[in-house]
């Protein structure tokens, strides 16, 4: 039965070739290979790709940091660009990643640049780490740039994580409160009523109203909150998709007198890593800006990285229209204008991203350390209001029977 089997070889030039052959055996392939004066190095059958379900097969930012930092020792080691690949590919313990690790193999062998075959997987490894990997094997340092990119999404990650962190515990407390706020008004309020109903006279105000609110939660108005709020959900995500409504969300977040504050710093850390982490690594100062504003994460960073692009494309400096976007602090534009002008550009971002770094870490402290008793506040106030309202009828009650 006749099969396809993908082969690469050198012909008797030396050039590197490749391409599918249909034979009944491998065996028949390399003899054909050898009557066209190829000499090959890979045969193999050609499988057919089957659709699978596959759980966990997620690639996370920390399997490219160890593939990465793992890639750099061995290419610093001297071993073949092929045989560290095929390395990897068998011992990396991601399944998905393994296997775009061994197309990639597959491409380079076949002749293509590295940073050529790491393009046809852009989920795994985005624009910015392609261009970095272009420049390093242009200059002949690609060791250098892997260990500069497995830095840069190590640090990528920790900032991600530091943003993630401040927002954990504000979410558990807020999803808490909502639960048990619910738990009183559908189920613990309404037997109270029905006692106070025996009592006969009028209830206090507060009751009358805690009363009403439990009423309307647990018949159908908590039906009808509940498909409002999911229906705003779905009106926001819809809205934020558009690029008009993206901006406009956008600069709300940064006009936001907490988190608002973070955002920003958020922004000029990752804009100032990225932007220097490219330029260090040779990376034109045009494409390193078309890179970092695609990677900045929020569009009205983004609108002005573009104008400050097209401001650098007419043979303006980089720091003044920086300045003119008003997007970051003054402090920035003045290290920036400051690193242009001795010539250290990519060491001053790398010193303001550092600075940055620690001023996340001081927000996210700060965040966390107001929300807690505003949360706190909002909670003890809204239950002690409810049990003040419930014990009101008890005690006009028991003054009743006293007199």
């Amino acid at each position: 039965m006749a099969m396809v089997f993908q082969w690469s070889g050198k012909n008797v030039r030396g050039i590197i070739q490749s391409g599918e052959m249909t034979a009944n055996t491998k065996e028949e392939v390399i003899s054909m290979l050898r009557r066209q004066n190829i000499t090959p190095t890979i045969v193999t059958q050609k499988v057919k790709k089957k659709m699978a379900i596959s759980f966990g097969a997620k690639i996370k930012d920390k399997d490219i940091v160890i593939f990465t930092r793992q890639f750099a020792t061995m290419i610093d080691a001297g071993l073949p660009l092929v045989q560290a690949l095929d390395i990897l590919a068998k011992q990396t313990d991601n399944k998905a990643l393994a296997k775009i690790i061994g197309d990639v193999k597959t491409d380079v062998e076949g002749g293509s640049t590295y940073a050529d075959a790491l393009k046809k997987y852009p989920k795994a490894f985005n624009e910015l780490y392609v261009n970095m990997v272009a420049a390093g094997e242009t200059g002949g340092i690609l060791d250098t740039i892997l260990a500069r990119l497995g830095q840069y999404i190590e640090k990528a990650m920790n900032l991600k994580r530091k943003i993630k962190s401040a927002m954990v515990y504000p979410a558990i407390v807020t999803s808490v409160a909502a639960i048990v706020l619910t738990i009183i008004m559908v189920w613990v309020i309404p037997t109270f009523a029905k006692i106070f109903s025996s009592f006969g006279g009028v209830l206090p105000g507060p009751t009358r109203l805690v009363i009403a609110v439990s009423h309307f939660i647990a018949g159908k108005g908590g039906l009808v909150i509940l498909i409002g709020l999911i229906a705003l959900a779905v009106f926001l995500v819809q809205f934020r998709r558009s690029k008009k409504g993206r901006k406009i969300t956008d600069a709300i977040f940064l006009k936001l007198p907490i988190a608002g504050i973070l955002i920003r710093k958020v922004a000029v850390a990752k804009f100032t890593r990225t932007l220097g982490t490219l330029v260090s690594s040779g990376v034109p100062i045009l494409d390193g800006l078309d890179i970092t504003a695609k990677t900045a994460g929020n569009k009205v960073i983004e609108d002005a990285v573009y104008a400050v692009r097209q401001a650098v494309s007419e043979g303006k400096t980089l720091a003044e229209p920086l300045t003119k976007a008003k997007v970051f602090p003054s402090m920035v534009t003045q290290m920036i204008a400051v690193g242009e002008s001795t010539g250290a550009l990519d060491a001053m971002l790398s010193k303001i991203a550092d600075f940055y770094d620690e001023e996340v870490d001081v927000a996210v402290a700060n965040l966390t350390a107001m929300l807690e008793p505003m949360l706190m506040i909002f909670l003890g106030t809204a239950i002690g209001f409810i049990v003040v309202a419930m014990y009101l009828p008890i005690f006009k009650f028991g003054a009743l029977v006293g007199k």
